[in-house]
């Protein structure tokens, strides 16, 4: 899969022109489209990238991209990220990395989303891959009751052995809805439940989404209206 990754990745970067405000987004795929972006702007490439993570940041400056925050770029000219699962609706599940609320910020204020992801990303239906709901630790454990008697078995993210902290120190509740039929109605009761601070399910963001296939690159473009953005 990791070629598959490098592929797509690869191929994204073809779509970033002189003068572009880029969002950089985060996880293993995206790695593969930072690094390229470096090699480019090494040449003589001339952009500027707007991070969805601390370690994106870091990498990003590690290779020589500039770097500049959210409220001085305004719209981004296009945003590119990975996804842990799209479906023929192009929805997704991201936060694997638990950088969705910045993800999902970068995603709404970006003229153009692209989604680079390897063939196992594909399903028919969301849910193999636990949905990720990013809580404020205040309410996580009630929150973690209230999903419980919901069905959605949430499970809270830890790293080494502590409560796993996103770049904006809240938690991560894993959820499991693969039973779940509407996820459209099930994303509108999360996001309403006092606590919630954003969930993974990035339902109406995504124009394009290029994925690796064995040698091949696939191309996938939504040709939905996109509601215009409010900055």
């Amino acid at each position: 899969m990791e070629h598959e990754k490098k592929i797509a990745a690869i191929a994204s970067v073809s779509l970033v022109k002189n003068g572009m405000i880029v969002g950089l987004g985060s996880g293993s795929t995206a790695i593969h489209m930072i690094r390229k972006l470096g090699e480019e702007v090494e040449k003589g490439l001339s952009m500027k990238g707007v991070p969805s993570s601390e370690k994106t940041a870091q990498l990003a400056q590690d290779l020589g991209i500039p770097l500049i925050p959210l409220e001085k770029a305004g719209r981004l000219d296009i945003n590119i990220d990975g996804a842990d699962e799209f479906d023929p609706q192009f929805r997704l599940i991201k936060g694997g990395g638990g950088a969705l609320l910045r993800e999902k910020i970068l995603a709404y204020n970006a003229k153009l989303n692209v989604i680079i992801t390897d063939s196992e990303k594909k399903v028919k239906t969301l849910g193999k891959f636990k949905l990720p709901l990013e809580t404020i630790p205040f309410a996580t454990p009630t929150l973690h009751a209230e999903l419980n008697e919901m069905g959605l078995k949430p499970v809270l993210r830890e790293l080494d052995g502590k409560p796993y902290r996103t770049d904006e120190n809240n938690c991560i509740l894993d959820v499991d809805i693969l039973e779940v039929r509407d996820v459209n109605e099930l994303n509108r009761t999360l996001i309403e439940i006092p606590g919630v601070v954003e969930t993974g399910l990035f339902l109406k963001t995504t124009d394009l989404i290029i994925m690796g296939q064995g040698n091949e690159i696939l191309f996938f473009r939504n040709d939905r209206e996109r509601e215009p953005s409010s900055t």
